[in-house]
C-alpha cells in the first residue's frame, strides 16, 4: 500500500453486513493494533537525556555566552547542522518517507534518511510510523500527539499543549511499525540506516565538537562548538518540530477544509522550512509543497524543486491551482483563528 493511502486509512468492521459479506470479513486478517509493546529502559533513558540535556544547555546559554562569547565558527556549525538535520526531517522523514510526495534516487533516499537521523528525533522508521498514525487519527482517539486529547477547556488545552509539544515523547507505548510502515520495513537501505541510529546520534552530538576542536586546535573551541553546534542546536530543532505538533493544531489560520484542527502559523514558516503551513498540509497530505498560497515561504519545497531539476527526485506531487482552490473554504472561514 503506498504511503499516501497508509496515512489516511483507518480499518473498521461494519456492524451490519450480509451473510456473504460476513464470511468474507471473517477471512480478513484482524487489523494490527496501534501500539506494539513498550519502550525499554535504555531507550527511555536516552530519550530523557536528549530532551532534558539540550533544555538545560539553553538555560545556561546566557551566562555562558556572557563569559565566552560565541564565535563565527559556532554560528556556522549551529546553522549548518540545523539546516542538514532540519531538511532531513522535513524533506526526507516527512514529505518523502511518510507521505510519498516524491520519489527519490537511491543516493538521495539514503542521504535524506541519514540527514533526518542527525536531528536526533528518533529512528527513521519510528518517526514515520508515529506520523502516519497521527494522520490516520488526527486530533481523535489514537493520535499520538494531539493537543485536544484532554478536551477543549482552557485547563485541558494547556495540559494538551504540553503533551503534544513534549509530553508525548515520554509515552512508553510504541507505535506498531508492522501496521504503519510495512513498506519501510521491506526497504533494506532504510532498515540499515534505522539500525545505525546510535552511531548517527553520536556524530550529530560530537561532530560539531570535533570540527570546532580541529579548526581552533583547542579544547575551548571544541567545548564551545559542542555547546552551540550540538546541544543548543538540538534544542531549537526539536522545539521547532514539536511546535508543529502543538501550536499548529491550536493557533493560526485555517484557509483549507480538513477533518482536524490543523492550522497555518506563519511565524514558524522559515525555522520549520515550510512545515508550519500545517492546515494546507493536512488538507492535501501528499503534496510536495505545503505553502500553496501567495507569499507562503516553503524552503523544503524549493529544495525538492532543485532535486527534481538535478534528476535526483522525480514523480513530484506538486499541488495544482485547481486542486488547491477546490480545498479552500470561504475567505471568512480562512481568516478565522484556531482556538
Amino acid at each position: 500500500m503506498p504511503p499516501s493511502q497508509l496515512t489516511e486509512t483507518v480499518e473498521s468492521t461494519p456492524t451490519s453486513i450480509a451473510p456473504s459479506q460476513r464470511e468474507s470479513a471473517e477471512r480478513r486478517p484482524t487489523p494490527k493494533p496501534l501500539t506494539a509493546g513498550r519502550r525499554g529502559g535504555t531507550e527511555q533513558g536516552f530519550l530523557y537525556f536528549f530532551v532534558v540535556a539540550p533544555f538545560l544547555a539553553v538555560l545556561a546559554m546566557i551566562p555562558v555566552a556572557w563569559g565566552w562569547g560565541i564565535s563565527w565558527l559556532d554560528i556556522g556549525l549551529f546553522f549548518g547542522f540545523f539546516l542538514v538535520g532540519g531538511l532531513g526531517v522535513t524533506m526526507g522523514f516527512h514529505r518523502h518517507f511518510t507521505h510519498g510526495s516524491f520519489k527519490a534516487k537511491r543516493g538521495l533516499k539514503i542521504a535524506m534518511a541519514l540527514a533526518g537521523s542527525l536531528s536526533i528525533e528518533g529512528k527513521v522508521i519510528t518517526w514515520v510510523a508515529d506520523h502516519r498514525r497521527h494522520h490516520a487519527f488526527s486530533d481523535k482517539e489514537g493520535d499520538p500527539h494531539s493537543p485536544w486529547r484532554y478536551g477543549d477547556t482552557t485547563k485541558a488545552l494547556l495540559k494538551g499543549l504540553y503533551f503534544a509539544h513534549t509530553g508525548w515523547m515520554f509515552d512508553r507505548e510504541k507505535t506498531n511499525k508492522q501496521r504503519f510502515t510495512p513498506d519501510l520495513l521491506r526497504d533494506r537501505d532504510i532498515v540499515l540506516v534505522n539500525s545505525l541510529f546510535p552511531i548517527v546520534m553520536l556524530i550529530s552530538l560530537l561532530g560539531p565538537a570535533l570540527i570546532g576542536g580541529l579548526v581552533t586546535m583547542s579544547w575551548a573551541g571544541a567545548a564551545s562548538a559542542f555547546f552551540w553546534g550540538g546541544l543548543v542546536r538540538i534544542f531549537f530543532l526539536h522545539h521547532v518540530t514539536w511546535s508543529v505538533n502543538s501550536i499548529c493544531h491550536t493557533i493560526g489560520e485555517r484557509p483549507f477544509a480538513s477533518r482536524d484542527k490543523s492550522s497555518n502559523f506563519w511565524p514558524l514558516a522559515i525555522p520549520s522550512f515550510g512545515e508550519s503551513w500545517h492546515n494546507s498540509h493536512h488538507a492535501d497530505p501528499t503534496a510536495a509543497r505545503h505553502g500553496t498560497l501567495k507569499g507562503q515561504i516553503d524552503i523544503t519545497a524549493r529544495v525538492i524543486w532543485f532535486a527534481e531539476k538535478l534528476g535526483w527526485a522525480y514523480d513530484v506531487r506538486w499541488p495544482s491551482p485547481t486542486r488547491t482552490a477546490a480545498k479552500m473554504v470561504t475567505p471568512e472561514a480562512g481568516r478565522t483563528r484556531a482556538t
